[in-house]
């Protein structure tokens, strides 16, 4: 779907353009349409690697195409010279073990990734034929007509229709810990930034005060996230500094062996030697000089590295983006929403005159449990009559 300017536009509008209803909403046969057309309402994840091409990719490395050309010439020599092959045995095992750390730790941070993103998993309230009813989020459609609470997360981008005391946090897409104060009337201009846009609700936002109702206009890739989220899969993979230092280190050596071969050989040569055996003596040499040891090393530590981030639940996708994090000599980050988790978590309960970490609360006494009765009574439960055995639950419904 083209990405209108719907913050332009009045609510009729808005509606006569989605061929919607605010009252009865879309058919589910019309559903049905919308979702062939526009996809179901999720963000495109870049396209995942073959477990073949991962291998491949561990075999990128400058120190590492070195030690394989290392490998098949001390095997020729070794061979020509009666002497085995046991060092190109051993170079090859580093340089296999190293690819099979590699993408063992990339399989385990896309497996952790997976589980996240499962979390994030939603329910959406939408008016569809005239009734209300919760719906898996991914299933909307551009037209839906979706129902707000507090405490809700919005689905998609949506214009409100109608809005009461409504406010959302934004802190994801502006970065802005304050909740922005909603409404449902046209807002005149070219260029509104998204912070301005008071007539939008966007998804990945939260419901924090006030209710509302609003129509989808945009779905999925379609979003302001979905846009951000389009960003990120076309960057193109950087370096990392260790890498760079690998690669610049491996280039060094590799030059500077050839040279040193190079010149051993034109030096027996004048010398008078057989050219056969200088060649021979010369590829030695580049064997020797080559640090085999040095891959299996840096993969060792780096490995380490990784299990102690694991320790810490901290996921890292590739070996060595743990040494990223010590070059990293300043850190700029926003504030709530990135280094905290924007949310507000009851820690002490203020009861009889006295105050008490929840920790600390080995019983459930007479007077927490009216506590607890008070505040299930202050919320926006409703009862409803939907029994579907296939229907998400929603923490706003009660059947």
């Amino acid at each position: 779907m083209e990405n209108k300017k719907w913050y332009n536009q009045e609510v009729k509008e808005v509606e006569k353009t989605l061929q919607t209803n605010q009252e009865k909403g879309l058919s589910e046969e019309e559903v049905k349409k919308r979702q062939e057309k526009y996809g179901l309402n999720q963000l495109k994840a870049a396209k995942k690697k073959t477990l073949f091409q991962r291998f491949a990719d561990q075999f990128k490395d400058f120190s590492i195409i070195v030690l394989i050309i290392a490998a098949i010439v001390s095997g020729a020599v070794g061979i020509a010279e009666g002497e085995g092959i046991t060092d190109t045995i051993i170079i090859l095992i580093v340089v296999l073990v190293n690819a099979m750390i590699g993408v063992t730790q990339e399989a385990k941070a896309e497996k952790s990734l997976e589980a996240l993103q499962k979390l994030t998993d939603h329910a959406a309230k939408v008016i569809r034929n005239g009734q209300i009813t919760v719906v898996p989020a991914k299933d909307l459609v551009p037209g839906d007509i979706a129902i707000l609470d507090t405490g809700d997360y919005i689905p998609a981008d949506i214009r409100i229709l109608e809005a009461i005391n409504l406010k959302s946090q934004e802190a994801s897409l502006t970065g802005e810990s304050v909740p922005v104060e909603k409404t449902d009337a046209k807002i005149e201009g070219e260029e509104i930034g998204i912070g301005d846009r008071v007539n939008m609700l966007f998804s990945s936002s939260l419901v924090t005060y006030g209710r509302g109702k609003g129509i989808v206009v945009e779905t999925g890739m379609t979003t302001e996230v979905g846009k951000i989220a389009g960003m990120i899969n076309s960057t193109q993979k950087q370096e990392t500094p260790l890498q760079q230092k690998l690669n610049k280190l491996g280039k060094t050596l590799g030059i500077v062996a050839l040279a040193i071969c190079a010149f051993i050989f034109i030096i027996g040569l004048l010398q008078g030697k057989e050219p056969i055996h200088m060649f021979m003596t010369a590829v030695s040499l580049a064997v020797a000089a080559i640090p085999e040891g040095l891959v299996a090393v840096s993969t060792i530590v780096l490995a380490i590295g990784v299990q102690k981030m694991v320790k810490k639940n901290a996921i890292v996708k590739r070996l060595p983006a743990v040494e990223t994090l010590g070059s990293s000599t300043v850190i700029c980050s926003d504030k709530t929403g990135t280094l905290t988790k924007n949310q507000m978590t009851v820690e002490k309960i203020f009861i009889d005159d006295k105050t008490q970490d929840l920790s600390e609360i080995k019983q459930i006494s007479e007077d927490i449990n009216k506590l607890v009765y008070a505040n299930m009574l202050c919320n926006d439960t409703k009862i409803g009559s939907d029994r579907n055995p296939n229907r998400r639950p929603n923490r706003n419904s009660l059947s």
